[in-house]
Order: structure tokens, then C-alpha cells, then sequence
């Protein structure tokens, strides 16, 4: 399995509106075992994204993804600042 740990910081006031871009965007991914969009109880700006992935590969594959894709587009504007803080390797089978 491949998982991933990500920061987004959302443009002041848009992180809600970024989150139901996200929402939108990352149902039914082929090989996405879990996509968990959580809001930072200390930072009203912050979303942390939790993925976990049959392989690498499927979350490549993932972003050319229509939906994917389209979720980019109209989130990017929304997004401040985003940082890849972890990538793991889960060891639930």
C-alpha cells in the first residue's frame, strides 16, 4: 500500500468551499482505499488530507482522473499554500 499526508492552506475564508471542491472531486478513484478530508481544529485555515492507495501507482494514475482533474482547476485559486508532510506506507492489510 502507498499513503500520503498533506497540508492545504486554504485563501482566508475559502477553506469550506475548498473542501466541497475536494469532496466533489475524489469519490470513486480506482485503487483508493481512503480519502480522508479533515478540517485543523487549531487553524481555521487548514485542511490535512490522508490517503491510502493500493499502490504508488493508482494514486498517479488518480490525477488524470476527469474529476480529478476538474477539482484542481477550480480548487487551485482557493489554496494558499500546500505541503506534502508524509509519505508512508500503511501497514493495515
Amino acid at each position: 500500500m502507498h499513503g500520503l499526508i498533506a497540508k492545504i492552506t486554504a485563501q482566508e475564508g475559502e477553506r469550506d468551499a475548498l473542501i466541497d471542491i475536494l469532496l466533489a472531486g475524489t469519490q470513486n478513484m480506482p485503487g483508493c482505499i481512503s480519502y480522508v478530508i479533515a478540517r485543523d481544529q487549531a487553524d481555521d485555515a487548514v485542511i490535512w488530507i490522508t490517503e491510502v492507495w493500493e499502490n504508488k501507482q493508482a494514486h498517479v494514475a488518480s490525477h488524470s482522473l476527469p474529476q480529478v482533474q476538474d477539482s484542481v482547476a477550480k480548487g487551485r485559486p482557493l489554496i494558499a499554500q500546500m505541503a506534502m508532510t508524509a509519505v508512508t506506507e500503511p501497514a493495515n492489510k
